[in-house]
C-alpha cells in the first residue's frame, strides 16, 4: 500500500476540504492520533461506494461483502505506513477493484477448468519440452506494459490505474476519486491510452513479446 502513497503528510490538511478524499485523509490522521470516530464515519459513507464498485466488476453479492470488509481491514492494518493520507480514497477504490478482478477471474477460471476436464487429458500426451510457457510470456508482457505506464504523466497514471483495465468503468466513482469532471474522463482516458500505444510501439521488447 505504501508504495503508492509517497508524499509527506501536509499538516495543513487538518480540518480543510469537504470532498470525500479530504474526509478519508482526515480520518487516517485522526485514527493515528487515537480517534477512531472519523474512520468509523468514513466506513459508513464509503462502504456503499465500494460495494457498487466491486459489484460493477462482476463480483457476486457474497464475494462483494467479503472484498469490501477486507479492504477496510487492510487499511487499518497498514494505516501507520501511509505517507500521504490524501491518497487513501484512491487506494481503497483501486484495492477494491483489483480484489474484485481477482475474484471474478478466479471464479471464471474454475468454471473453465470444470468445463474443460474432458480435454485436459490431451496435454498428458504432449512432451514437456513442447508445452508453451504461456505464463512466462504473459509475465514479461505485463512487466513491459507497466514500465511504460509508470513513464506516463501522473494524471494518466492515476486515471489508467482506475479505469484502463475495466470493461465498464464507473465514471462517477472515478470522478470522485480523482476530482475530475465526468465528461472529461473518457477523452482524457483516450489521450492517455494513445500515448501508451505510441510508447509501446516504439519499444522492440514489446513487439517481440
Amino acid at each position: 500500500m505504501s508504495d503508492d502513497l509517497v508524499e509527506p503528510v501536509d499538516t495543513a490538511l487538518r480540518g480543510q476540504g469537504d470532498g470525500l478524499a479530504d474526509q478519508a485523509a482526515r480520518a487516517v490522521i485522526a485514527y493515528r492520533e487515537g480517534n477512531s470516530q472519523p474512520l468509523a464515519a468514513l466506513v459508513q459513507v464509503m462502504t456503499p461506494l465500494l460495494w457498487h464498485t466491486v459489484r460493477a466488476q462482476g463480483a457476486d453479492a457474497e464475494s462483494a461483502q467479503d472484498i469490501v470488509q477486507n479492504v477496510w481491514l487492510s487499511l487499518v492494518r497498514e494505516i501507520d505506513t501511509i505517507r500521504d493520507p490524501r491518497a487513501t480514497l484512491q487506494w481503497t477504490l483501486v484495492t477494491a477493484k483489483r480484489a474484485a478482478w481477482r475474484t471474478v477471474r478466479r471464479t471464471r477460471d474454475e468454471a473453465a477448468r470444470t468445463d474443460g476436464d474432458e480435454q485436459a487429458t490431451e496435454w498428458l500426451t504432449v512432451p514437456l519440452d513442447q508445452l508453451p510457457d504461456a505464463q512466462a510470456v504473459r509475465d514479461e508482457r505485463d512487466r513491459v506494459l507497466w514500465e511504460h505506464v509508470r513513464a506516463l504523466p501522473e494524471r494518466c497514471r492515476k486515471l489508467l490505474g482506475l479505469v484502463a483495465l475495466v470493461d465498464r468503468p464507473d465514471y462517477t466513482v472515478v470522478s470522485q476519486a480523482l476530482g475530475m469532471p465526468v465528461g472529461s474522463i473518457g477523452p482524457t482516458r483516450g489521450r492517455c491510452l494513445a500515448k501508451l500505444r505510441v510508447s509501446l510501439a516504439a519499444d522492440p521488447t514489446w513487439s517481440l513479446s
